[in-house]
């Protein structure tokens, strides 16, 4: 990996490469929970990059809360940044995926406050690409589901509070399958994609703008059509079977 020097965007690209192959590497196992990541002098040399670069890396892990330095020991791996870092099984039914949703609507509006009040440069064009690739998924009529999730991780990310996205990213399963069937919900309905895509619109509006009510208030209703309409059919036919018993 050749470093291009001179050119932020370009140590910026470097560094981010460098911090994707480390958490990679940290969520699949390939270390354990305290284990000592290799120093900054040993990763610049494997990546062939400058030790700068290696330690915005590293810092970046350490916002993530995957791992955290000792004084004049180096960095560690977090037992929470391990695969299922919180412990949570496989999603088995129905019921789970409400769970599921109902956790983020405690958790990922309060994110999106944050994330207004406290954003970057950087923090908005993680949240504009996924938006992009939204876009462009919804021109297709697609669900994009892995720019969804990255479109919601970023906003936690833009937080400030790693806590947030360490949440997002140990759901990132749980959630993936909450996609995938709310997608298939939206092509069923006109203009179903159109009206999701608008609603992360108006969200990252709210982010860029710096106003953490708004924000707030709009991840909210989003996640509630989500859910709403994820589990308005299942509703229906309850109440239809409860009805009918009745009678």
């Amino acid at each position: 990996m050749s470093e291009q020097r001179g050119s932020t965007s370009g140590r910026r690209s470097l560094g981010e490469m460098i911090y994707e192959q480390l958490q990679r590497a940290i969520k699949s196992g390939s270390y354990q929970a305290d284990e000592r990541l290799p120093t900054e002098h040993e990763l610049a040399a494997e990546f062939q990059v400058s030790r700068p670069i290696v330690r915005d890396a590293l810092q970046k892990l350490r916002e993530q809360g995957l791992i955290y330095s000792r004084r004049g020991a180096g960095s560690f791996v977090r037992s929470v940044g391990l695969r299922q870092p919180l412990g949570f099984g496989q999603i088995e039914n129905i019921a789970d995926l409400e769970d599921c949703y109902d956790f983020r609507l405690s958790v990922e509006p309060e994110a999106a406050a944050r994330a207004a009040e406290r954003h970057n440069e950087d923090d908005i064009k993680r949240i504009q690409s996924a938006l992009k690739v939204l876009r462009d998924a919804t021109n297709r009529r697609r669900h994009h589901e892995d720019a969804d999730f990255q479109f919601h991780l970023a906003i936690s990310q833009a937080s400030g509070n790693h806590y947030y996205a360490t949440a997002m990213e140990a759901l990132e399963d749980h959630i993936a399958v909450g996609m995938q069937f709310h997608g298939l919900s939206l092509k069923a309905t006109p203009d179903g994609l159109q009206h999701v895509f608008e609603e992360h619109k108006a969200i990252v509006e709210a982010i860029e703008q710096r106003q953490p009510s708004v924000a707030r208030d709009l991840m909210r209703e989003h996640l509630t059509g989500s859910r709403d309409r994820l589990f308005e059919g299942k509703r229906r036919a309850s109440t239809s079977s409860s009805t009918s018993k009745a009678e």
